[in-house]
């Protein structure tokens, strides 16, 4: 994708601060100037990640909207309104026409009848996260909020419910960050699909609802309401708006995409002040290249400079974080970079964050009927990789359309929290090592696409693979499978290449173990029982000077 040059530096402030060096990147060390924030790229610069982020490791996601009414996956309604596809002939079976029943009426069906954030919050913080992320809005426009400046808000319809309201007042009550994901920049092309009409069939020629106004619903559900605040599509479509797959291509608003208009950007920045100065999330991701809606608007930029500045006058100090996607150098100085379903293959000088699901974003029943959830296993194996890496996890549970998560799902998430009972030790305020790991799986690593997309591509992890973290003069050193001749053989830490440890024991196991360090490499005799499933933690002390 095209970049804009950018100029390196800071732009100001910088006499102020006093900054030391650290393992991956500078960490701040005293307080910011007032305002010290501007909304360029230069000035964002200035942004050291927080402590507390870098602690933490691992946060939990609820990417939960109208769009999981219908339990039928992801993008649905975007993909509702594409001829042909799965969930338009499902919308069409279930619902009706698009043309007579769209995604604004998708909302008026969705209540949230069972919804209990104060539950769901517990288990994950039980499951072991730090931080919790809620839905803000999504492309499909709607705001989960009591949203100032989007009449379509899920106070006023579907569940009549301040959603973001209720998941930041569980996320306080369990002493969890609380974050907001904002994904609406890109309605404008997104739901172009809206003003379609069919091309075979009865209807064939009937527009769908994305050109509709507040002059057709008299008699409805939504009379004296403008569907247009919702689906924004008064303007000509994109060019190749009728191939599916376009949209990918001008995700940079490039390539032919509709340029928003000013009055759309100032909308979108509005929104997300408002979202900010209510709430006041510590944690913001951005569904977008970079900042939302450049470079076609400095809207991104206002933004993150208000929420930098605003952390700094709420903490005395910069607690704020900023997710964003296919960042560049200069970028990746500005906030932390966020990989989608994938993960780095070597530690990052900078810490970033992996966000993934167990299944769909949006909750799929098909997923469900099948078993196609991701195992604890595989987010454990996840959660270990990336954190080698100076990484975080971010991990979504989809949830129904009622508010609940199904029974599936549950119990991930229960033998999630089962492997971090006994093994948090290795995981919270662990830094990198020299190297992330050894083992087969390394060389076989999948190259990142686009957000990342690279989960799952590389060889399957075993009991050869192993990743290594510190703390203090502790190495952690995690097996990834257990080894059937019940020894487990380190060879980073072979003689002449590492010291000799002092003590070595296996987290969840009572009594110290054995080992020998020869020229082939660390040989450490395990014990006939395995402390759980999933993952090993190897405590390696004496190690490191």
């Amino acid at each position: 994708m095209e970049r804009r040059t950018l100029i390196k530096g800071m732009a100001v402030g910088l006499s102020s601060l006093y900054l030391s060096k650290s393992y991956g990147g500078k960490l701040l060390k005293a307080p910011y100037v007032a305002n010290t924030f501007k909304p360029t790229w230069d000035s964002l610069a200035q942004y050291q990640v927080p402590d507390w982020f870098r602690d933490a490791k691992f946060g939990m996601w609820a990417h939960w909207g109208p769009q999981c009414q219908p339990e039928y996956g992801d993008w649905y309604a975007r993909g509702m309104y594409q001829e042909g596809s799965a969930q338009y002939k499902y919308h069409v079976e279930k619902y009706g026409h698009p043309s007579k029943f769209g995604f604004k009426d998708v909302i008026n069906e969705w209540k949230a009848e069972n919804w209990n954030p104060e539950e769901l919050l517990g288990l994950y913080k039980k499951a072991g996260a730090k931080y919790f992320m809620a839905l803000a809005n999504h492309h499909d426009n709607f705001d989960l909020y009591n949203s100032k400046y989007q009449k379509w808000n899920s106070t006023r319809m579907g569940p009549k419910k301040d959603l973001i309201g209720g998941w930041a007042k569980a996320a306080k009550h369990h002493g969890l960050r609380f974050g907001v994901s904002v994904h609406a920049a890109h309605a404008w092309s997104w739901l172009e699909t809206a003003q379609r009409a069919d091309k075979n069939g009865p209807l064939a020629g009937v527009t769908y609802d994305g050109k509709i106004t507040n002059a057709d619903g008299a008699g409805k559900w939504w009379d004296g309401e403008d569907p247009q605040e919702l689906y924004a599509q008064n303007h000509p479509l994109s060019e190749n708006s009728l191939n599916d797959g376009a949209i990918h291509r001008q995700w940079n608003w490039g390539n032919g995409v509709a340029k928003p208009s000013t009055d759309y950007c100032e909308k979108f920045y509005n929104r997300t002040i408002d979202l900010i100065d209510k709430y006041g999330p510590d944690v913001v991701y951005f569904d977008d290249t970079a900042l939302p809606l450049w470079p076609v608007s400095d809207a991104g930029l206002r933004i993150a400079a208000h929420l930098y500045n605003k952390s700094i006058k709420k903490h005395g100090k910069l607690d704020a974080v900023i997710f964003g996607k296919i960042l560049d150098e200069q970028q990746r100085k500005c906030m932390v970079w966020d990989i989608e379903r994938g993960q780095s293959n070597q530690i990052e000088a900078q810490p970033w964050q992996t966000d993934t699901c167990i299944g769909d974003w949006h909750y799929n029943r098909r997923v469900y009927d099948r078993n196609g959830y991701k195992s604890a296993k595989t987010v454990i194996h996840t959660l270990i990789d990336v954190v080698s890496k100076n990484g975080n996890l971010m991990l979504n549970i989809p949830v129904r359309g009622d508010g609940t998560i199904d029974e599936k799902e549950r119990a991930v998430v229960e033998e999630i929290a089962s492997w971090m009972q006994v093994n948090s030790e290795s995981i919270y305020s662990t830094r990198p090592w020299k190297t992330f790991g050894e083992g087969p799986a390394i060389e076989s690593a999948a190259p990142l696409s686009a957000q990342g997309f690279n989960e799952g591509k590389g060889k399957p992890l075993g009991a050869e693979d192993i990743r290594f973290v510190t703390k203090g003069k502790t190495l952690y050193a995690t097996l990834l499978g257990w080894p059937a001749e019940r020894s487990a053989l380190i060879k980073t830490l072979k003689s002449g290449a590492a010291g000799k440890p002092e003590k070595i024991s296996l987290l969840g196991h009572a009594q110290s173990l054995k080992f020998e360090q020869t020229a082939t490499g660390l040989k450490i005799n395990l014990p006939e029982q395995t402390p759980g499933k999933s993952a090993y933690v190897l405590k390696i002390e004496g190690l490191i000077a």
